[in-house]
């Protein structure tokens, strides 16, 4: 037999599991087209680097929008694959009030400054979008001092703390410009939703109402000068009872 209490206490449970669902779905969706999308490359013998960001020309504009779902061989997809599992579900799972704002922000802004000041030569791949996630999430934690998301800001650095080396021109062969501007798109985008999404706890304490009477702020010295007045007495009702005749 169910009983309410059960009720009641396995309802938060259940809810936390569809939120959890819901937080995995979306990322999983798009490294699912993403490797669709690579299959059919390699199986029609194809290729899509024409829709990668291709600096200051007309028809790399394009690539603002379609250059993440581009990927250059298989190593390529497969090291991005699962930091974009992570990042993008945490997004999602910690701040699913902001999080799709939060990435078309990253999105738009990374890809268009790729497309304004990086190298003449066409720019794929989803890395730096992963750079912009992995800084949002990193940066707005610190932000808003919450100690949950204090916490995945740490496991953030743990897991990709090794990242802040892409973001040099010491390889030349990735697009470093990318993970500059991704992570400065991250940055840019926790300190903009700062005030939006989950906020640190703070609690309120009443405050006690301090006496004011001159007792409070007299010396002892002065109070056996001048002492308080006594309090006001009471009136005294006396009863009269008249017996009967």
């Amino acid at each position: 037999m169910t009983t309410k209490a059960s009720i009641i206490r396995t309802k938060p449970a259940l809810e936390e599991k569809k939120h959890l669902w819901k937080s995995v779905l979306p990322p999983l969706l798009f490294v699912a087209l993403l490797w669709i999308i690579k299959l059919c490359e390699e199986s029609f013998h194809f290729q899509l680097v024409f829709l990668g960001i291709r600096p200051l020309t007309g028809e790399g504009l394009i690539g603002i929008f379609t250059a993440p779902f581009i990927h250059a061989n298989y190593d390529h997809l497969l090291s991005n694959t699962l930091p974009l599992l992570v990042s993008v579900t945490g997004l999602i799972y910690f701040y699913k009030e902001i999080a799709y704002s939060v990435i078309t922000m990253i999105w738009l802004f990374t890809n268009f400054w790729v497309w304004l000041a990086a190298r003449p030569d066409p720019h794929i791949g989803a890395s730096g979008l992963i750079y912009g996630f992995v800084c949002f999430l990193f940066f707005s934690g610190v932000i808003r001092r919450s100690k949950s998301l204090l916490a995945i800001s740490m496991l953030v650095t743990f897991l990709y703390g090794s990242m802040v080396w892409g973001i040099l021109p010491v390889n030349q062969s990735i697009s470093w410009e990318s993970h500059l501007f991704g992570s400065v798109a991250g940055i840019f985008a926790a300190i903009y939703f700062r005030r939006e999404g989950p906020q640190m706890v703070v609690k309120v304490w009443e405050e006690e109402t301090e006496p004011t009477g001159p007792e409070y702020w007299m010396t002892d010295e002065q109070l056996k000068k001048f002492p308080p007045p006594p309090p006001p007495e009471q009136p005294v009702i006396t009863y009269t009872y008249k017996e009967k005749e």
